[in-house]
Protein backbone atom coordinates (compact mmCIF):
# COMPACT_ATOMS: atom_id res chain seq x y z
CA UNK A 1 0.00 0.00 0.00
CA UNK A 2 1.15 3.59 -0.50
CA UNK A 3 2.76 5.15 2.57
CA UNK A 4 2.39 8.88 3.17
CA UNK A 5 5.96 10.28 2.93
CA UNK A 6 5.25 13.01 5.49
CA UNK A 7 3.86 10.47 7.97
CA UNK A 8 6.87 8.23 7.42
CA UNK A 9 9.31 11.11 7.96
CA UNK A 10 7.56 12.23 11.14
CA UNK A 11 7.66 8.69 12.51
CA UNK A 12 11.36 8.34 11.72
CA UNK A 13 12.22 11.66 13.36
CA UNK A 14 10.18 10.79 16.46
CA UNK A 15 11.80 7.35 16.82
CA UNK A 16 15.36 8.61 16.31
CA UNK A 17 14.68 11.38 18.83
CA UNK A 18 13.39 8.81 21.34
CA UNK A 19 16.46 6.59 20.85
CA UNK A 20 19.03 9.34 20.32
CA UNK A 21 21.21 7.73 23.00
CA UNK A 22 21.89 4.89 20.56
CA UNK A 23 23.35 7.19 17.90
CA UNK A 24 27.10 6.39 17.73
CA UNK A 25 29.42 9.35 18.19
CA UNK A 26 32.53 7.87 16.52
CA UNK A 27 33.25 8.36 12.83
CA UNK A 28 32.63 5.29 10.69
CA UNK A 29 29.62 4.27 12.78
CA UNK A 30 25.97 5.22 12.44
CA UNK A 31 22.42 4.46 13.50
CA UNK A 32 20.93 2.41 10.68
CA UNK A 33 17.23 3.07 10.06
CA UNK A 34 15.11 0.39 8.40
CA UNK A 35 11.44 1.26 7.69
CA UNK A 36 9.42 -1.87 6.94
CA UNK A 37 5.89 -2.83 5.89
CA UNK A 38 4.56 -6.39 6.19
CA UNK A 39 1.17 -8.04 5.74
CA UNK A 40 -0.69 -8.15 9.04
CA UNK A 41 -3.83 -10.27 9.06
CA UNK A 42 -4.85 -13.83 10.08
CA UNK A 43 -5.28 -15.26 6.58
CA UNK A 44 -3.80 -18.29 4.84
CA UNK A 45 -3.85 -17.98 1.08
CA UNK A 46 -2.30 -16.23 -1.91
CA UNK A 47 -3.67 -12.73 -2.42
CA UNK A 48 -2.73 -9.17 -1.51
CA UNK A 49 -3.31 -8.49 2.17
CA UNK A 50 -6.06 -6.16 3.36
CA UNK A 51 -4.12 -4.86 6.34
CA UNK A 52 -0.46 -4.06 6.86
CA UNK A 53 1.88 -3.22 9.70
CA UNK A 54 4.36 -0.36 9.31
CA UNK A 55 7.30 -0.40 11.71
CA UNK A 56 10.87 0.86 11.92
CA UNK A 57 14.00 -0.93 13.14
CA UNK A 58 16.99 1.02 14.47
CA UNK A 59 20.43 -0.50 14.93
CA UNK A 60 23.89 0.96 15.64
CA UNK A 61 26.25 -0.23 12.90
CA UNK A 62 29.88 -0.09 11.86
CA UNK A 63 31.34 -0.76 8.43
CA UNK A 64 28.92 -2.74 6.23
CA UNK A 65 31.68 -4.91 4.79
CA UNK A 66 34.47 -6.41 6.96
CA UNK A 67 36.98 -4.72 4.65
CA UNK A 68 35.60 -1.29 5.59
CA UNK A 69 36.78 1.20 2.94
CA UNK A 70 39.35 -1.25 1.60
CA UNK A 71 38.59 -2.52 -1.93
CA UNK A 72 36.48 -5.68 -2.06
CA UNK A 73 36.72 -8.74 -4.31
CA UNK A 74 33.59 -9.37 -6.39
CA UNK A 75 32.42 -12.44 -8.30
CA UNK A 76 30.48 -11.76 -11.52
CA UNK A 77 27.68 -14.30 -12.01
CA UNK A 78 25.54 -15.06 -15.05
CA UNK A 79 24.09 -18.40 -13.93
CA UNK A 80 21.63 -16.71 -11.54
CA UNK A 81 19.34 -13.69 -11.85
CA UNK A 82 18.50 -11.20 -9.12
CA UNK A 83 15.58 -9.47 -10.87
CA UNK A 84 14.18 -8.64 -14.31
CA UNK A 85 12.33 -5.72 -15.85
CA UNK A 86 8.61 -5.99 -15.20
CA UNK A 87 9.19 -7.50 -11.75
CA UNK A 88 9.90 -5.94 -8.38
CA UNK A 89 13.64 -5.37 -8.77
CA UNK A 90 13.21 -1.63 -8.23
CA UNK A 91 11.57 -2.17 -4.82
CA UNK A 92 13.16 -3.05 -1.49
CA UNK A 93 11.34 -6.38 -1.13
CA UNK A 94 12.40 -9.47 0.79
CA UNK A 95 11.88 -11.58 -2.33
CA UNK A 96 14.73 -9.79 -4.07
CA UNK A 97 17.06 -10.71 -1.23
CA UNK A 98 15.88 -14.32 -1.24
CA UNK A 99 16.77 -14.68 -4.91
CA UNK A 100 20.30 -13.45 -4.22
CA UNK A 101 21.29 -15.57 -1.23
CA UNK A 102 22.47 -18.75 -2.97
CA UNK A 103 24.79 -16.93 -5.35
CA UNK A 104 26.10 -14.76 -2.52
CA UNK A 105 26.97 -17.84 -0.47
CA UNK A 106 28.73 -19.39 -3.46
CA UNK A 107 30.77 -16.21 -3.84
CA UNK A 108 31.78 -16.24 -0.18
CA UNK A 109 32.87 -19.89 -0.39
CA UNK A 110 35.17 -18.87 -3.25
CA UNK A 111 36.66 -16.02 -1.22
CA UNK A 112 34.65 -13.12 -2.64
CA UNK A 113 32.82 -10.47 -0.66
CA UNK A 114 29.79 -10.13 -2.91
CA UNK A 115 28.22 -10.79 -6.30
CA UNK A 116 28.03 -8.52 -9.33
CA UNK A 117 24.70 -9.28 -11.00
CA UNK A 118 24.13 -9.09 -14.73
CA UNK A 119 20.79 -8.27 -16.35
CA UNK A 120 18.18 -11.01 -16.34
CA UNK A 121 17.51 -11.02 -20.10
CA UNK A 122 20.86 -10.95 -21.89
CA UNK A 123 23.03 -11.94 -18.89
CA UNK A 124 25.48 -9.38 -20.22
CA UNK A 125 24.87 -5.91 -18.80
CA UNK A 126 25.81 -4.75 -15.30
CA UNK A 127 22.86 -4.72 -12.91
CA UNK A 128 23.75 -4.34 -9.21
CA UNK A 129 26.62 -5.35 -6.95
CA UNK A 130 25.28 -7.20 -3.92
CA UNK A 131 22.57 -4.89 -2.58
CA UNK A 132 24.21 -1.77 -4.01
CA UNK A 133 24.12 0.23 -7.22
CA UNK A 134 27.26 -0.14 -9.35
CA UNK A 135 29.36 2.56 -11.03
CA UNK A 136 32.42 2.28 -13.26
CA UNK A 137 34.89 4.89 -14.44
CA UNK A 138 36.14 4.08 -17.93
CA UNK A 139 38.51 6.70 -19.28
CA UNK A 140 37.19 10.03 -18.03
CA UNK A 141 33.51 8.95 -18.00
CA UNK A 142 31.57 7.54 -15.07
CA UNK A 143 28.81 5.16 -16.15
CA UNK A 144 26.05 3.48 -14.16
CA UNK A 145 23.14 1.27 -15.25
CA UNK A 146 19.91 3.17 -16.04
CA UNK A 147 16.80 2.80 -13.90
CA UNK A 148 14.89 0.31 -16.03
CA UNK A 149 12.74 -1.12 -13.24
CA UNK A 150 15.11 -3.99 -12.46
CA UNK A 151 17.46 -2.12 -10.11
CA UNK A 152 16.95 0.03 -7.04
CA UNK A 153 16.77 3.81 -7.52
CA UNK A 154 19.19 4.22 -4.62
CA UNK A 155 19.32 7.50 -2.71
CA UNK A 156 23.12 7.25 -2.47
CA UNK A 157 23.27 6.60 -6.21
CA UNK A 158 21.33 9.81 -6.75
CA UNK A 159 23.60 11.73 -4.37
CA UNK A 160 26.72 10.51 -6.17
CA UNK A 161 25.32 11.43 -9.59
CA UNK A 162 24.44 14.89 -8.26
CA UNK A 163 27.98 15.45 -6.94
CA UNK A 164 29.64 14.17 -10.11
CA UNK A 165 27.61 16.54 -12.28
CA UNK A 166 28.31 19.46 -9.95
CA UNK A 167 32.02 18.71 -10.21
CA UNK A 168 31.74 18.86 -13.98
CA UNK A 169 32.68 15.23 -14.56
CA UNK A 170 31.21 13.35 -17.54
CA UNK A 171 28.64 10.89 -16.24
CA UNK A 172 26.07 8.78 -18.10
CA UNK A 173 23.26 6.47 -17.08
CA UNK A 174 23.63 3.76 -19.70
CA UNK A 175 24.00 0.04 -20.23
CA UNK A 176 27.50 -1.21 -19.45
CA UNK A 177 28.32 -4.72 -20.64
CA UNK A 178 30.69 -6.99 -18.76
CA UNK A 179 32.59 -7.36 -22.05
CA UNK A 180 33.13 -3.59 -22.13
CA UNK A 181 34.50 -3.69 -18.58
CA UNK A 182 36.91 -6.51 -19.46
CA UNK A 183 38.01 -4.78 -22.66
CA UNK A 184 38.60 -1.52 -20.79
CA UNK A 185 40.73 -3.36 -18.24
CA UNK A 186 42.89 -4.90 -20.96
CA UNK A 187 43.23 -1.52 -22.70
CA UNK A 188 44.17 0.20 -19.44
CA UNK A 189 41.15 2.54 -19.44
CA UNK A 190 39.21 0.95 -16.55
CA UNK A 191 40.05 3.46 -13.82
CA UNK A 192 37.71 2.69 -10.92
CA UNK A 193 34.69 0.61 -9.89
CA UNK A 194 32.56 1.19 -6.80
CA UNK A 195 29.19 0.42 -5.27
CA UNK A 196 26.81 2.91 -3.66
CA UNK A 197 24.30 2.27 -0.88
CA UNK A 198 22.95 3.69 2.36
CA UNK A 199 24.73 1.14 4.56
CA UNK A 200 28.26 1.28 3.11
CA UNK A 201 27.87 4.71 1.42
CA UNK A 202 30.67 3.94 -1.07
CA UNK A 203 32.36 0.55 -1.43
CA UNK A 204 35.45 0.41 -3.69
CA UNK A 205 35.91 -2.67 -5.86
CA UNK A 206 39.49 -3.87 -6.22
CA UNK A 207 38.98 -7.11 -8.11
CA UNK A 208 36.43 -8.73 -10.42
CA UNK A 209 36.30 -12.40 -11.40
CA UNK A 210 34.24 -13.66 -14.35
CA UNK A 211 34.28 -17.12 -15.91
CA UNK A 212 37.58 -17.97 -14.30
CA UNK A 213 39.32 -14.77 -15.41
CA UNK A 214 40.35 -12.12 -12.90
CA UNK A 215 41.00 -8.40 -13.32
CA UNK A 216 42.49 -6.06 -10.72
CA UNK A 217 41.22 -2.49 -10.69
CA UNK A 218 43.53 0.44 -9.94
CA UNK A 219 46.16 -1.93 -8.58
CA UNK A 220 43.72 -3.11 -5.92
CA UNK A 221 43.75 0.34 -4.30
CA UNK A 222 40.97 2.84 -3.60
CA UNK A 223 40.54 5.14 -6.57
CA UNK A 224 40.97 8.89 -6.21
CA UNK A 225 37.40 9.65 -7.29
CA UNK A 226 35.97 6.86 -5.12
CA UNK A 227 37.69 8.33 -2.06
CA UNK A 228 36.62 11.87 -2.95
CA UNK A 229 32.96 10.83 -3.25
CA UNK A 230 33.05 8.96 0.06
CA UNK A 231 34.69 11.86 1.87
CA UNK A 232 32.24 14.38 0.42
CA UNK A 233 29.09 12.43 1.34
CA UNK A 234 30.29 11.43 4.82
CA UNK A 235 31.35 15.03 5.55
CA UNK A 236 27.80 16.17 4.78
CA UNK A 237 26.31 13.35 6.87
CA UNK A 238 28.46 14.25 9.89
CA UNK A 239 27.76 17.97 9.59
CA UNK A 240 31.37 18.74 8.67
CA UNK A 241 30.44 20.21 5.29
CA UNK A 242 27.57 22.34 4.03
CA UNK A 243 24.42 20.62 2.77
CA UNK A 244 23.27 22.75 -0.18
CA UNK A 245 20.89 20.03 -1.42
CA UNK A 246 18.77 19.70 1.72
CA UNK A 247 19.70 16.05 2.20
CA UNK A 248 19.84 16.28 5.99
CA UNK A 249 16.93 16.30 8.44
CA UNK A 250 17.45 17.82 11.88
CA UNK A 251 16.18 15.75 14.81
Amino acid sequence: PPLDPELALRSLVALVDLDRGWVPSSRGHALYVRPTIIAHEPFLGVRPAHSYLYFVILSPVGAYYPEGMNPVKILVVDAYVRAVEGGVGAAKTSGNYAASLYAAEEAKHQGYTQVLWLDGVHRRYLDEVGTMNIMVKIGDEVATPPLTGAILPGVTRDSVLTLLREWGLPVRERQVSIDEVWAASKQGTLREVWGTGTAAVISPVGELSYKGERIVINGGRIGELTQKLYDAIVAIQYGEAADPHGWLVTV
